[in-house]
């Protein structure tokens, strides 16, 4: 990307091994994200361009000598960061501020959207797949790059679990995705507030049980009455209290 509207295909040079911890991922599958997007629109002029992608799978080409986790012809999956998965903050489950991670498109690393991509780090970023490059599955599969693995992680955070009620702000493809995530963790009322009747088809589809399509404070009244006026707070939903109602 050049710049706001200005997208190009251009030749690059090849991705290769730069360090031992390295992988080399030829793309199968890549996807358009909704921050994509932001550059789009308001990215200022660039003379060297900026490459861009970070949701893709693909098989592995070649790997560094002090990779363990994989080797050359795996299917792998790579989320929206490279991460080192050992440092403080990963092990919290915050890859995204990995002390010795970073972007694809930055600092000399490939972009997703591209025929190759070295990934950094790959024992601590790239994760195996059990399916080949030409299952019935690859695309949904490429959910897990971004898209899925944000809902399902924003139900993580919220606590969500069985007999759980859960409202889900926004009908976007996170939101969505924030749906299927809840159900799957055992809630059992998922509210969503949205107004697309076409997401929220799919929503309902989903496991969503109630919709809320009002704004503001009608929206907040509404999901009162949806849970008997339960609302929980930040200390009860830090503190794992018994309460069932949680929001996502």
């Amino acid at each position: 990307m050049h710049s706001a509207g200005d997208v190009r295909v251009e030749d690059v040079p090849d991705a290769g091994l730069v360090e031992e911890t390295d992988a080399v991922v030829r793309v199968t599958r890549a996807a358009i994200c909704g921050s994509d997007l932001w550059p789009y629109k308001s990215m200022e002029p660039s003379e060297t361009g900026r490459r861009m992608g970070h949701e893709f799978i693909g098989v592995v080409e070649a790997a560094g000598s002090d990779v363990r986790t994989m080797k050359a012809g795996d299917l792998v999956v790579a989320p929206f960061v490279w991460s080192d998965g050992t440092c403080v903050f990963c092990r919290a489950g915050l890859q995204t501020s990995c002390l010795h991670g970073g972007r694809y498109g930055f600092d000399g690393v490939d972009g997703g959207q591209g025929e190759a991509v070295r990934v950094p780090q790959a024992d601590g970023t790239l994760v195996v797949l059990p399916v080949g490059p030409d299952d019935a599955l690859m695309p949904s599969l490429v959910t897990l790059t971004d898209v899925m693995g944000t809902g399902h992680h924003a139900a993580l955070a919220a606590r969500v679990g069985p007999g759980r009620a859960v409202a889900v702000v926004g009908d976007g493809a996170v939101g969505l995705c924030g749906v299927i995530a809840a159900r799957r963790l055992g809630a059992e009322q998922v509210i969503l507030l949205g107004r697309h009747s076409d997401r929220i088809a799919l929503a309902r589809e989903f496991g969503a049980t109630d919709i809320v399509s009002e704004r503001g404070d009608e929206a907040v009244e509404r999901v009162h009455e949806l849970t008997d006026g339960l609302v929980p707070t930040p200390s009860s939903s830090a503190s794992g209290s018994s309460s069932r109602r949680s929001r996502l």
